[in-house]
């Protein structure tokens, strides 16, 4: 009899069956582990504090499975029936739900590790504060490339236990990880893993930049010396994550590296293992920008460990045109460009989209407060030759502007909403300008997510 997939998944997750299994958090990661657990035999509960009807069609996978809904509560009165809580990103390791299961000694545990433990096959893992959409894409394309299937799932916005759907046994996967799910991971095990850079981001939520750099440094913990981790050498936080048990490959768009990706005469070169390769000349890198030439080295370093040929590696490099709302073209009217960096959720990301202008440029920023400074970006803002005016908006716009007047930039002008913002941008333009949306904060003061803010970005400038 052939065996299958789901035959692996199904086995692998015997350790789940008949558990009873309290999930917490209905957004996708979430809603796609409460149906994987269910599938896998487990005895299934799920619970959000929205209501069913605020959850609109979110749940609509689950229809039909006879899980239990304890919807319109955060869980805690849950917690006693159950053998695992599982929680999904959103959810801090604060929360009273999880202090509860703490108590009562019920593990805790998060929608990665839960899909990673049943995956039938070799997987990656990109972490960072930025460019992390971009590498893992990039990565699938060029394991497609390989033949080894186009999967890409994670923080990207489609579940692991969702993936589990479609990947075989001898395909490779790789996994976009946030700092929020590595917080409940413990066997997470990639077969390669990339940390691409570490700045100040998510403050609110982890407190200080040592617990921060500490979870980003967590990917490799359950890794070991057949493994192999990629670093960014030119990031100082990164550079100094080498007391690790697998195998470091570095990548640097400006030094040579002893072991990994670096440009040699203008080309990207490879150094693994001694042997010294060829990939491509950074000019014939598709996606612009010093950011992405090191988004391809990392994205070039994993798919190398992980057996994707040089010459399907410079194929990609050659071909692959980006991710929506990362520095994302969207048309031009009467002169001026319009581009949607939504994608542009801390002042690091926001810093690289900046750099990569080369007209003068109107820049919409504000939004969700995560608790950072702005002040290294607002100088930043003030010594760009391309940015001529700032339009802000959100929670953060007070933050911002007494910001930005302090590094002595007061070209700014408050807008109440997106599209007062994008009407605003356009009347300040003059033909031969950008309107540049890369907001530095989070989305969630006006949107459900930056994809949300880009779309509707997009949508009204569409209609100008």
């Amino acid at each position: 009899m052939k065996i299958t997939e789901r035959d692996i998944v199904m086995k692998k997750g015997t350790e789940f069956a008949f558990r009873k299994v309290l999930i917490v958090g209905m957004a996708r990661s979430g809603v796609a582990a409460a149906a994987l657990a269910n599938e896998i035999g487990a005895s299934v509960t799920v619970t959000d504090t929205k209501k069913r009807e605020e959850l609109g069609d979110a749940l609509a996978p689950l229809e039909g499975t006879g899980i239990c809904e304890a919807l319109g509560e955060d869980g805690t009165a849950r917690v006693k029936d159950s053998d695992l809580v599982m929680i999904s990103p959103g959810v801090p390791l604060n929360a009273p739900v999880v202090r509860e299961a703490e108590r009562l000694g019920i593990p805790v545990t998060g929608e990665l590790e839960f899909a990673s433990i049943l995956c039938p096959c070799e997987y990656a893992a990109v972490t960072g504060t930025n460019g992390k959409t971009t590498t893992v894409t990039l990565l699938s394309e060029m394991f497609d490339a390989e033949g080894m299937g186009k999967h890409a799932c994670g923080n990207i916005g489609y579940p692991f236990c969702q993936s589990l759907t479609e990947c075989r046994k001898e395909d490779k996967l790789v996994a976009e990880v946030s700092s929020f799910q590595l917080e409940t991971t413990v066997r997470f095990h990639p077969r390669a893993a990339a940390v691409l850079n570490v700045t100040e981001d998510h403050l609110n939520r982890h407190g200080t930049m040592e617990v921060y750099t500490g979870l980003k440094r967590h990917i490799f913990d359950a890794m070991d010396e057949n493994d192999t981790a990629v670093l960014n050498m030119e990031d100082a936080l990164t550079r100094g994550m080498t007391d690790i048990r697998p195998r470091i490959l570095m990548f640097s768009s400006v030094n040579e590296t002893k072991e990994g990706l670096f440009l040699k005469n203008g080309v990207v070169t490879s150094r693994i293992d001694g042997r010294e390769t060829a990939i491509i000349p950074a000019e014939e890198i598709y996606i612009p920008g010093r950011h992405n030439l090191e988004n391809a080295m990392a994205a070039s370093a994993l798919a190398l460990s992980m057996g994707v040929s040089p010459e399907n590696v410079a194929r990609t490099l050659k071909t692959f045109k980006g991710v929506e709302h990362r520095i994302e073209f969207v048309r031009e009217k009467e002169g001026v460009r319009y581009i949607n960096d939504s994608k542009g959720t801390n002042c690091d990301s926001t810093e690289k989209a900046v750099l990569a202008m080369d007209r003068p440029t109107v820049l919409i920023l504000g939004g969700y407060d995560k608790h950072v400074s702005f002040d290294g970006l607002s100088r930043l803002i003030k010594d760009s030759p391309m940015i001529r005016e700032c339009v802000i908006i959100g929670d953060t716009a007070d933050k911002i502007e007494q910001s930005l007047k302090k590094a002595g930039f007061t070209d700014t002008v408050r807008a109440g909403d997106m599209e007062e913002a994008v009407r605003v941008s356009g009347s300040l333009c003059r033909e031969g300008w950008n309107v540049l949306l890369s907001p530095a904060c989070a989305s969630f003061d006006m949107f459900r997510d930056f994809e949300e803010r880009g779309r509707v970005f997009k949508e009204i400038v569409n209609r100008l």
